[in-house]
Order: C-alpha cells, then sequence, then structure tokens
C-alpha cells in the first residue's frame, strides 16, 4: 500500500482518512505482533526499528538525544492540546457516550454475570471504543479535516452498532431484563443518532467547501 505522506498535498476526503487510517491500524498490530515475538530479547528495541523500517532511529547520534530547550511556543503548543481535550470533553455529543461508558460500568456492578459473558465484554469494550474514536474525532476545533473528523465518527459509528448488536443479544437470551434493556439501548441509539446527523453535517460542509 502506497504511503499517504507521499500524495501530492490537497484536501483529504473521509474515504482517504479512512485508508489512511487503516494503514496506520496495520502498522500498530505489525508492532504488537514484534513487541510480544522479542519481549524479552536485550535488542528489542533494534531489532523492532529493524523490522518496522524505522531506519532514521539508526541515524541517531551515539552520544545521545540533542537537549531540546522549551521555549514559549512549545508551551504554547501544549496549552492548545489542553484546549482542544476541553473542546472535545465538553461536547454533548462525547459527554453521552461517556456517560453510555459508565452507565454500562454501573449495571456490570449489579450484574457480574453480564460483565464476565462475551457478549458483555464486546458491549463494554466497543463502547469505550467509541468514545475514544469520538474523542478524536471531536478534537478538531475548527474542523479543518473535515476527512479524518468523519473518519473517526464512522468508526464511532461502527463501534456503537456492534454495541447495540451485543446488547441485543443479551437481551434475547434473557441476560439483560426488559427494563434494562430499554434504558441501555435509549443511550445506545441517543449517541448513534448524534453521530449521523453529525456526519450528514460534515459532508454537507464538505460539499460546500470543495464541491464533491
Amino acid at each position: 500500500m502506497a504511503d499517504f505522506y507521499d500524495e501530492p498535498e490537497r484536501a483529504w476526503d473521509e474515504y482517504d482518512w479512512e485508508r489512511f487510517l487503516q494503514q496506520q491500524d496495520s502498522k500498530t498490530e505489525r508492532y504488537m505482533e514484534l513487541f510480544e515475538k522479542y519481549i524479552d530479547d536485550p535488542n528489542r528495541d533494534q531489532i523492532i526499528a529493524q523490522e518496522m523500517g524505522w531506519t532514521h532511529l539508526f541515524d541517531q547520534p551515539a552520544e545521545g538525544p540533542e537537549e531540546v530547550e522549551f521555549d514559549s511556543d512549545y508551551q504554547e503548543g501544549d496549552d492548545r492540546e489542553d484546549e482542544a481535550e476541553e473542546v472535545f470533553e465538553s461536547h454533548p455529543l462525547y459527554q453521552n457516550a461517556f456517560s453510555l461508558t459508565v452507565w454500562i460500568d454501573q449495571l456490570f456492578d449489579e450484574l457480574p454475570n453480564v460483565a464476565s459473558n462475551p457478549l458483555g465484554v464486546k458491549l463494554a469494550s466497543h463502547a469505550a471504543v467509541a468514545s475514544a474514536k469520538l474523542a478524536a474525532a471531536l478534537s478538531d476545533q475548527e474542523t479543518e479535516e473535515i476527512g479524518m473528523t468523519i473518519a473517526y465518527l464512522k468508526r464511532a459509528l461502527r463501534a456503537i452498532s456492534t454495541g447495540m448488536e451485543a446488547a441485543t443479544q443479551l437481551s434475547r437470551d434473557g441476560i439483560l431484563k426488559i427494563r434494562q434493556f430499554e434504558e441501555l439501548n435509549k443511550r445506545l441509539f441517543q449517541v448513534r443518532d448524534s453521530i449521523i446527523v453529525m456526519m450528514g453535517d460534515l459532508r454537507a460542509e464538505w460539499r460546500r467547501r470543495y464541491g464533491s
């Protein structure tokens, strides 16, 4: 697969970002495979860097990295990151998704048999993944990368949909009571529908900016 960094500069749409994120996923999986394989090897880091093709790491001077003086620009960068974090944490969509994970945790405290059930694990893990993907999507304060935001929203939507499937099966199996399932389903649908609306708005904005 070609590296997206090598492509000419242009505005990426959601499909460009989706391919890029898939590429990063495969690299992460490869790294984890190598880490587990060489975890006890004293030369683990060098071996992994070689296997991953990170040849630039071998160009570091022997005496160690150069000291970096932290200036005001660096501090401003930290401030911007803090502001981005505050933006996504205060967004109603993220708050709803985070509240969903908290509610699921509380449900599991009451029903340990659900927490240990594979469907329960699937539900909780995908709710957490949805929150993480939404945090990534909503961190772009100025929506400068609309395609990236949509791509992360799509991943959050897939995670929520998978959680809904697990919840439905838990209900069918009689593991969740009707009232518990209704409340859970309401919260899941609330997050799902909000994601869909936001994706629609951003796609309309993309068409307005780029005409396609």
